[in-house]
Formats: C-alpha cells, structure tokens, sequence
C-alpha cells in the first residue's frame, strides 16, 4: 500500500489570554499532520507542543520528515503497533510530535473501516462524561466574569488555575456566581508541599473535587507528603506522563492525568488508563491549547474516563477544524455520524 504523508504549522489566537503560573498565552501553535492512501482516504492528525515538556512547533517540524518515513516505509497504516514502536525507536523523545502521527493513523484507520474512533475500541458512545471548562489566572473580577460567561454558555463543570497570593479570594468569587457546579482546581506545581496542606484545608470548604498537581512533578515525596495530609482528593498531571510513571504516582494521588501530547500516542493513552485501573486510580484526560485536528481523538476516551479536561478547542478564538461535538462541555460521541475521530476542515 502506498502512503503520502504532509504537515503544516498553524498559529490560532486564544479567545482570551490565558495565564497558568509559568506563564500567558495569547496563540496555540499546532502542527498538523495529514497520511492519505492510494485511495484518497485521508487520515489527520495535530500536535500541540508544550515548551514545559521541550517541544516547540519547531522541534516538531524539525522531526516530523523522520517519523513520517517510518509511516510511508510500513506502508499500511493497520500496523499501528509496528509503526508506534518504530517511531519510538526513531525519536525518543517529542511526544506531541509522535501523537500527532498517531491520531493521524488512527483516523485514517478508522476512516478506512468506516467506524467511528470509539466504536474500534469497542467503546459506550454514551458512557462519556462532561468536560471541565478552564478559568485561567487574572485579575479576581476578570475571572468572575469568565466564569459567568461559562455559565453562559452551559458548561456545569470548571477548572481553575491557581498558584497566586489570593487563591482563596479568587475561589469565594467563582463560588459566589457559580454556587452549583462541579469545580476543580490546578495549581500546576506552584505550592510547597507545607503550603499546599494548608491552602487545600482552606480550599476544602468550597465544595471541590480534587486539587491537581499542587507541587512540583521533581518532587514525589513531596506529593506523597501533601496526598497523605490534603483534605481534598489529588490529581497527578506533571508527575504523570507515561504508563511507567503510574506505578510510582499510585501511592501519591488519587486521579491519573492522562494528556495525549505528554504520552506520545492513542495506545499510550490507552495504556496509562488501564495501568491506573491496576491501581486503583480514578482517571482524567486533559489537553493544552490544540484544536479539534488533536481534541477530537482524545474525545473518544471519554467512556474510558472519570474526568475529562477537554476544552483545548473551545479555549481558541477560532479553530479551522470541526471535531466531536461538545456542547456546554458535554463530549456527543453518540451524535458523531462521521468515521475516523470525527475530524474535519471548518
């Protein structure tokens, strides 16, 4: 079977600036990858590559002709468990740049058999659960108006960034306008562990889920420390990036944050969900800022989930693809009447 392969980089604006405590962002750069066969069935796939883990558009570019001949040198895109382990084999590292390969395959795989994602896994289309809507870091009242503005638009479920000096102030507000909906929170490694015990005492009055990565991923006794003494459940995001780390985060969480652009491909995300099972972990799939060529594969891990963070396309101003269809964060596997992931142009 013959395959032709391409990417291209696209730069998309975020509807609103987004600010975590490494940093804001105001674009998402992807790169988007297209593998076609000899038929014209085309299968697309998108990295969204996060410095925090070493990769810039750049790098992914930069990679992407080696792990594309490796898919052109298979030839048929079926051996997904062949092509993964040689891309691994290829470039070690540059996970978000293997993933977008990945999901690429899996759509043109799924396209071929003319099966929706989640139905060649042998998925419940409506076993899915609701995706969180994130509220980044800004000034108390800008993040009050963003949550009414969420509220606006349906989603009953938020997550909110934390890691600054009014934590508390800013979480009293978002439960002054949004008293009855599911809220979380991330601080993404920003407390000490002692800080992280005592803000999470004093954020456990505010009705919330669990607290995700309270201190830094280079620090696993310390996320022991706060696990053993947080009255709030905890969520490893960070510490969590492959299905080797699960055994050494089971004894320190309670949730396993799955991100496709973290772990490398479709069955590495699939792996960690069944290797977090073993450990009797509750599981979430979160994203960066990606569009729809990326969010619409990981949307069909939703039935495998506890929690989804899935908001990546709803976060930009404008995203020039269509995925699985979400309306108010709820993940609509069951109303998907395409094949592959569900992926289109807009």
């Amino acid at each position: 079977m013959s395959l032709e392969t391409e990417f291209e980089q696209v730069t998309m604006p975020l509807e609103f600036p987004f600010t975590i405590t490494r940093g804001t962002q105001t674009t998402a750069e992807n790169v988007i990858v297209r593998i076609e066969d000899e038929d014209g069935t085309a299968g697309i796939g998108g990295a969204a590559p996060s410095s925090h883990y070493g990769e810039t558009a750049a790098t992914v570019e930069a990679v992407l002709p080696d792990l594309l001949a490796v898919v052109e040198d298979v030839g048929d895109p079926h051996q997904l468990e062949r092509i993964e382990r040689r891309l691994r084999e290829t470039i070690e590292r540059n996970p978000a740049a293997r993933c977008a390969v990945s999901i690429a395959l899996h759509d043109l795989v799924t396209k071929r058999l003319d099966v929706p994602l989640y139905r060649y896994w042998g998925l419940d289309p409506t076993e899915t659960v609701e995706s969180s809507y994130t509220i980044g870091i800004d000034d108390t009242e800008r993040m009050r108006e963003k949550t009414e503005t969420a509220l606006e638009r349906g989603f009953g479920t938020l997550k909110v960034k934390l890691g600054t000096d009014r934590d508390l102030e800013i979480i009293e507000a978002i439960r002054d306008v949004a008293p009855d909906v599911r809220l979380y929170v991330d601080a993404n490694e920003a407390w000490t562990p002692r800080e992280a015990v005592s803000r999470i005492e004093a954020l456990a009055e505010y009705d919330l889920e669990f607290v995700e990565q309270p201190v830094a991923a280079t620090n696993p006794e310390g996320l022991r420390y706060v696990y053993e003494r947080a009255a709030l459940p905890i969520a490893a995001d960070e510490s969590c990036l492959t299905a080797a780390d699960v055994p050494q985060i089971a004894e320190r969480c309670d949730v396993a944050n799955l991100k496709l652009m973290k772990c490398g491909s479709l069955r590495e995300a699939r792996r960690i969900v069944h290797a977090a099972r073993a450990h009797g972990l509750q599981v979430m799939c979160g994203c960066m800022t990606e569009s729809n060529a990326s969010i619409a594969a990981a949307c069909h891990l939703a039935p495998l989930l506890d929690y989804a963070d899935l908001d990546g396309s709803l976060l930009l101003a404008d995203d020039p693809y269509d995925g699985v269809s979400m309306p108010g964060g709820r993940i609509n596997l069951e109303g998907l009447e395409r094949p592959g992931t569900g992926v289109v142009r807009s």
